[in-house]
């Protein structure tokens, strides 16, 4: 019986000394995990891949997906890079830092507003009804 007792003291210690990543995490680290989340579903959206296929590429639920994206820091970094290649196979976790994929480029041309001019007086003209 008293065996029996210290076994499950035991299995207690080691079921409590699950640590929540984010708890320990400074908050700029944590910050970080952020924008690397972001840069992941940046680069998804620019390369026109839907959340869930990004995840079977990389051979994981697209609850996984979910948290990568939102940059949970509980996450090994072989799932990071398996992901990176599942969305955009060849580039490097470099390459996502710096935003060098041509992809991202496009997105941020397609987001960005765009100036209307005045209309010159013979376009304005044309209108006039």
């Amino acid at each position: 019986m008293f065996v029996k007792s210290i076994v499950i003291d035991i299995l207690n210690d080691f079921t409590n000394m699950k640590v929540q990543q984010s708890a320990v995490l400074s908050p700029q680290l944590a910050q970080e995990t952020v924008h690397l989340g972001h840069l992941l579903a940046r680069l998804r959206q620019a390369r026109k891949v839907k959340q869930a296929d990004a995840a079977l590429r990389a051979g994981f639920s697209r609850n996984t997906a979910y948290r990568l994206e939102k940059g949970d820091p509980g996450l090994a970094i072989g799932q990071v890079l398996r992901y990176l290649d599942a969305i955009a196979p060849g580039t490097t976790l470099a390459a996502l830092l710096t935003q060098a994929d041509p992809a991202l480029a496009a997105l941020q041309a397609r987001e960005s507003t765009k100036r209307v001019r005045d209309l010159s007086a013979a376009e304005l003209k044309d209108l006039d009804f």
